[in-house]
């Protein structure tokens, strides 16, 4: 699943031209392996079900991450000040990433990912309502209007079942949740654990639900696409952290969008599909929304 991820304070602006700065890069590498994630989840699921992806997914989270973690902090790797947030924050994941796998298995790549995009403007609306920040009229406006595109992505009549539309804003729903925990736990715990926790609660909670839902693979193929999820994914998520490492987040977050644009080329190589217009229109509008509000929030005084 592509996703916008958690944006850490802002570092000063780098002097070179934009195009050519390494937090760039990562950035559109990022959505490019999370795309092909996705992509590659519906694929598959044609002969296997959610729950063998969504187990295959957090297995290579979970071993690749102790793997890299574990020669450099040994036992200390698994050191927290909150357990308890930590396995809240695996399990909203591994929520999110289960209700995921399941619109994509019926619903477009492109529309999904575009309807995803949602997540930092439902994200306005919790700073306002949970954590009691002031909210703009103009930052109100880009939440309206982002739904708005929404509603025209997954509307009745279109390319997208309406009740899938409806699990796909829950996912969005989910993942703004997600989001604004990693927000509360980055101030005292460290991004590398945190990523090793939801890997792990992920993958023992899939491991609980796909025990009487697993069928062994039947081809090589299937075998190299399930890993290609989890390596797709993985890789992702680690290129993202590099990415808001190397550039500010002001600067990274709009190339985040890109997402939108790779899923639709993925979706109509692998399965012949293009948006009709109005899908497009609410892609678009939700893209623009969220950039306007991220502009905003990054021109906000510290």
């Amino acid at each position: 699943m592509n996703h916008p991820p958690h944006q850490p304070r802002p570092r000063p602006r780098p002097s070179s031209h934009a195009w050519l700065q390494p937090g760039i890069l990562f950035a559109v590498l990022a959505m490019v392996s999370l795309s092909l994630s996705d992509a590659t989840s519906k694929w598959v699921m044609l002969s296997v079900t959610p729950l063998m992806v969504l187990w295959f997914r957090y297995a290579v989270q979970a071993l690749g991450t102790a793997l890299v973690l574990a020669p450099v902090r040994g036992r200390a790797m698994w050191r927290t000040r909150s357990l308890r947030w930590q396995l809240l924050r695996g399990l909203l994941m591994v929520s999110c990433s289960l209700l995921a796998f399941y619109c994509l298995q019926r619903m477009p790549v492109a529309e999904f990912t575009a309807t995803v995009m949602l997540t930092p403007l439902v994200l306005t609306a919790l700073a306002r309502f949970v954590m009691k920040e002031q909210v703009s009229p103009l930052r109100w406006l880009m939440v309206v209007g982002g739904l708005i595109g929404a509603m025209l992505v997954i509307r009745p009549g279109g390319q997208v079942d309406s009740s899938v539309g409806w699990m796909a804003l829950t996912v969005v729903v989910t993942y703004a949740v997600f989001q604004a925990v990693t927000s509360h736990m980055t101030r005292t715990e460290d991004p590398a654990v945190m990523q090793l926790y939801t890997g792990w609660v992920g993958w023992a909670v899939s491991t609980v639900l796909v025990f009487n839902a697993w069928v062994t693979p039947q081809s090589p193929h299937e075998w190299a696409l399930l890993l290609m999820v989890g390596l797709a994914a993985t890789l992702g998520q680690y290129l993202l952290i590099v990415a808001f490492s190397k550039a500010p987040a002001s600067e990274v977050s709009p190339f985040l969008y890109t997402g939108v644009g790779f899923s639709t080329l993925m979706g109509w190589w692998l399965f012949d599909h293009i948006p009709d217009a109005l899908a497009f229109m609410g892609m678009g509008l939700v893209v623009l929304c969220g950039l306007v509000s991220g502009r905003i929030q990054a021109a906000r005084p510290n």
